[in-house]
């Protein structure tokens, strides 16, 4: 009997051993990563959110905070979010477009005044909950590439109607001169 209890807990160990590398793994390769409060959230609207995330290629998580904790000491990352690692978390990992989990936890929140962002860090920079809204208004990687990609094209396109305006008004030069010395 005892030696079944302790292949048991070696088995325990193993797998929470797993989930840290996991995490870890995870924590590394995310450029943010979120906590989120799901108390009282039923089964089917985190299903739901879980959609939502995944549209955006957001992995969400739920991991005891414990293991979550070693993962982050063995990561080396993110230290300040050991202080919000208290009653029931949910994690979010975002790789790609580190905003899109604030617009999800924002639109979930103001809809059922629940999924409180705990706090979060996006690339190297911490924030707490409070700072939700301002998370969510900013705008994600393709829409800040859009917006340089098209100030980039602004002066060509620029240069190029001046241009065509220098043609058009040098052939009505040479059109009215060529009137001129017709009459």
């Amino acid at each position: 009997m005892l030696n079944e209890t302790k292949s048991r807990d070696a088995g325990t160990k193993n797998e929470k051993s797993d989930i840290i590398s996991e995490v870890k793994e995870m924590i590394q390769k995310s450029s943010a990563v979120y906590l989120a409060d799901f108390a009282g959230i039923k089964v089917a609207d985190i299903s739901n959110l879980r959609n939502e995330f995944r549209k955006q290629n957001v992995q969400y998580k739920v991991i005891k905070n414990t293991l979550f904790k070693r993962a982050l000491n063995e990561a080396g990352k993110y230290d300040k979010l050991s202080d919000h690692l208290v009653g029931m978390t949910g994690y979010v990992f975002a790789s790609d477009n580190p905003v899109a989990p604030a617009k999800i936890i924002k639109k979930y929140f103001e809809a059922s005044k629940k999924f409180e962002l705990k706090a979060c860090y996006i690339e190297d920079q911490f924030y707490d909950g409070s700072r939700l809204s301002e998370l969510a208004t900013l705008p994600s990687k393709e829409e800040i590439i859009a917006g340089i990609l098209g100030s980039l094209n602004s002066p060509a396109s620029g240069i190029v109607g001046a241009i065509n305006a220098v043609f058009r008004d040098l052939v009505n030069v040479v059109d009215q001169i060529s009137k001129r010395e017709a009459a």
